[in-house]
C-alpha cells in the first residue's frame, strides 16, 4: 500500500521505516519542509533500535502531492499541528482513502469529519489510542525506535466503516489492534496527557535546568499516587459517557509486558529492566505544550458536558498556565471551533 505520512518528527520517521520494512510505500510531507530537507537532499532515513537499517521514503513537496494516489493517510505529528494539516487535507481527500490519526488527540477526528462533510465526502477516519511506535529523532535523518506496542485500541468514524478501518490498520501495522466502540472511547483511552502531566509537574525544575533525568526512576511513590488519582477522574468520565477504557495500570502492563501493579512499582520494574528513557530537558516540550491544551482541556470540557468533576485535570491546566505565564487553553485551535459548531454527546458517540 502507498501511505502518505503527514509530519516529519520521530513517530513519522519511525512509521516510515516500519512501513517500508513491511513492504509498503511511504511518502513523507512536512508542512514547513524543514524536517525533511536532509531526506529530500538524498540522505537515507537511518533507523536504529527495534528496527535497524536505511530506508528511502519519498518526500512530497505539498500536501496534495502526498495524498494523490495514496491508499491511506497517517497523521503523525503533534496535536498542535493537526488543524493545519487537516485543513490542508480536507480539500484533497477522496472517499476511497482511509485516514489514521496516530494518536487521536483533542477530538480531532470529529473536526476532520466536519470539514469533509462540508464537501459531502465521507471516508473512514481511524483514531488510535496511542502510537504504535515509541521513538525519538536522533538527527536530521535518524530515528531510534524504542518500542513497538503489541496492543493498541482503535475506533473508526463512522462506526459502520469500522471493518474497513481495522482491516487497513492490520495490513499496515500487523494484527495488534483491539477495536473499541467509538472514537470517543479512543479519545478517553489516551493516557499520555495524564502521565506526562504528573511527570512534568513533579520534575519541572529538572526540565527547566536541562538536567538529565530518567522517567521511570523519577516516577516515585508520590508521583504514582498522583497518576492513579488523575486516572480515576478519566475512568469516571468514561463511565459517565458510557464507554469502557483500560486503566493506566493496564496500559503500562500491555505496553511494556510487566505485571499489572501500582504505577510506582511498575516504574521500579522498568527502571531495573529497561534502557533509560530520559525525560524532557527543556520546558519547551510536548509533555506540557501539547498534552495540556490538547489532552487535558478536552477531558475538562467533556467532564463539563457530562457533569463529571475533573479537579486534577483542571488544576494541571491552571498550574501549567501559571508556570508558563500564559493561558494554555488558547493554544487549542481545534476544540473551540468544534464547540462553536454545537458538538453534542450524541455526535461523540457516533
Amino acid at each position: 500500500m502507498r501511505v502518505a505520512i503527514m509530519g516529519a518528527g520521530a513517530v513519522a520517521f519511525a512509521s516510515a521505516a516500519f512501513l517500508i520494512e513491511r513492504g509498503h510505500e511511504a511518502v513523507l510531507w512536512s508542512p514547513s519542509g524543514r524536517s525533511t530537507a536532509a531526506l529530500a537532499a538524498g540522505q537515507p532515513l537511518v533507523s536504529e533500535g527495534k528496527i535497524t537499517g536505511e530506508f528511502r521514503p519519498e518526500i512530497a513537496a505539498s500536501c496534495e502531492a502526498a495524498l494523490v494516489g495514496a491508499d491511506a493517510v497517517l497523521i503523525a505529528l503533534p496535536a498542535n499541528g493537526h488543524k493545519l494539516v487537516m485543513d490542508a487535507m480536507a480539500s484533497v481527500l477522496v472517499p476511497d482513502q482511509v485516514v489514521v490519526i496516530s494518536s487521536h488527540a483533542s477530538l480531532g477526528g470529529f473536526y476532520l469529519a466536519q470539514r469533509l462533510a462540508e464537501r459531502g465526502v465521507e471516508l473512514p477516519i481511524v483514531g488510535l489510542s496511542t502510537t504504535v511506535l515509541r521513538a525519538r529523532r536522533t538527527g536530521e535523518a535518524q530515528v531510534k525506535i524504542a518500542t513497538i506496542r503489541s496492543k493498541v485500541d482503535l475506533a473508526t468514524l463512522p462506526k459502520r466503516l469500522g471493518g474497513r478501518g481495522l482491516a487497513l490498520c492490520n495490513t499496515l501495522f500487523g494484527e495488534r489492534f483491539r477495536q473499541v466502540d467509538s472514537l470517543l472511547a479512543v479519545a478517553l483511552s489516551n493516557v499520555n496527557p495524564q502521565s506526562h502531566m504528573a511527570l512534568a509537574l513533579c520534575n519541572f525544575t529538572r526540565m527547566e535546568k536541562a538536567e538529565a533525568w530518567g522517567q521511570s526512576e523519577h516516577m516515585t511513590a508520590s508521583v504514582g499516587r498522583l497518576l492513579e488519582a488523575i486516572d480515576a477522574e478519566r475512568l469516571a468520565l468514561a463511565s459517565a459517557l458510557g464507554v469502557t477504557v483500560r486503566t493506566m495500570r493496564e496500559h503500562y502492563s500491555l505496553t511494556y509486558g510487566v505485571p499489572d501493579a501500582p504505577l510506582s512499582e511498575t516504574a521500579r520494574m522498568l527502571a531495573e529492566t529497561q534502557p533509560i528513557t530520559l525525560g524532557p530537558a527543556t520546558i519547551d516540550t510536548r509533555y506540557t505544550l501539547e498534552d495540556v491544551p490538547f489532552g487535558l482541556l478536552p477531558l475538562i470540557e467533556l467532564g463539563r458536558m457530562a457533569n463529571v468533576p475533573m479537579p486534577l485535570h483542571k488544576a494541571g491546566l491552571d498550574i501549567f498556565s501559571a508556570l508558563y505565564g500564559r493561558d494554555l487553553t488558547l493554544d487549542n485551535d481545534i476544540l473551540p471551533q468544534m464547540m462553536a459548531a454545537g458538538l453534542s454527546r450524541e455526535q461523540l458517540s457516533a
